[in-house]
Order: structure tokens, then sequence, then C-alpha cells
């Protein structure tokens, strides 16, 4: 059965453009860290506006409008710290999580606020027109320059303008076993 099944996939060429590297929409290893780094520099800038008055949560909207891929459609959005409203599949749940708003759990995750994210992928797969990445992530707390570990799976895809968009996001602390 797996054999017939790889055969059927190898006979469609999905594998292959999977690697060619040829497609206008072929992601890179580079467009996947440049989004990390991004994403993570937004956070930090939120946090920042939110600490000197400025309009943090217009930072946050236009973050989520121009990283994440909700006007391009299904966004999966799990933050962290979200429990009672766990999943974020608008625009305005996912600014909420970020600076406050229309969910009564959210205590703004970017506005702690935060002095730098730094990514540490366990893997990334590469698709014809997508990508995948998991791993950890690492949160410099702004008053005690302590870092909060969270893991991650990042899922991008690009736009028709080539731009790399988030289109899944899932978060969450490490497990810690009961003893």
């Amino acid at each position: 059965m797996k054999i017939k099944l790889m055969a059927a996939v190898l006979a469609s060429g999905v594998i292959g453009a999977a690697h060619a590297g040829d497609s206008a929409n072929s992601i890179t290893q580079e467009e996947v860290a440049n989004a990390q780094k991004t994403w993570g520099d937004a956070i930090v800038a939120i946090g920042n506006a939110y600490t000197k008055k400025g309009d943090y949560k217009g930072l946050a909207a236009s973050t989520v409008d121009t990283l994440y891929g909700y006007d391009e459609g299904t966004v999966l959005f799990k933050p962290t710290k979200a429990a009672e409203k766990q999943f974020r599949l608008t625009e305005e749940e996912a600014v909420s999580y970020f600076v406050t708003g229309i969910e009564a759990e959210d205590h703004g995750f970017a506005i702690q606020p935060w002095t730098k994210v730094r990514f540490e992928n366990s893997g990334v797969i590469i698709d014809s027109d997508s990508a995948v990445a998991m791993g950890n992530y690492y949160f410099t707390d702004a008053n005690t320059g302590k870092e909060a570990k969270a893991e991650f799976t990042f899922g991008y895809v690009k736009n028709d303008d080539g731009k790399l968009l988030i289109n899944l996001h899932h978060s969450s602390f490490p497990y810690k076993p009961q003893h």
C-alpha cells in the first residue's frame, strides 16, 4: 500500500516540485528565518510603543494585517496564553491577544513588554508553495531580563505579491509533568 501511494505521489510530480526551487512561489530557508525575525521584532516594537505611550494598538493591528494571511484565507492561530478562547480565527481576535481588546482573558502578550525574541528551529519543512517551522522561541522580559521559553509551530504561504504570510501559528509552554 505504501509503495503504491509513494508511486502515485512521485508520478504526480509533487515531490519533484517541492524540491525544484524554480517556482515563483517557492519559499526558502532564508525567507522563513527573515519572517521569524520580522515577527519577533514586531512583538518587541509593540511593547516599546506601549511603554512609550505610543499607538501600540495601531501597530499591533498593522502587524497582524501585514504578517498574517487573514486577508488571503484561513489562519489557524492558537496563542500561548489562551485558555477560554483557545483559537483566534479573525484578525481582530489576534490583535486582542497581542494588546488586549475583545477577549476578556487577553492581557496583551506583546505589551509585556519584551526586549528580544529569538527563534530556535527544531526543523523547517519547505514545500513548493508553503513552509512549516517548529521549535522553541524565547522572549526576554524587559523588567527582569529573564527569558520565557515557549514552543511554536508556524506555517507560511506566499501571497500573490510574493510576500511570506503566517497561516498557522501554534504556541504553548513546555509540558511540565505532575509528580
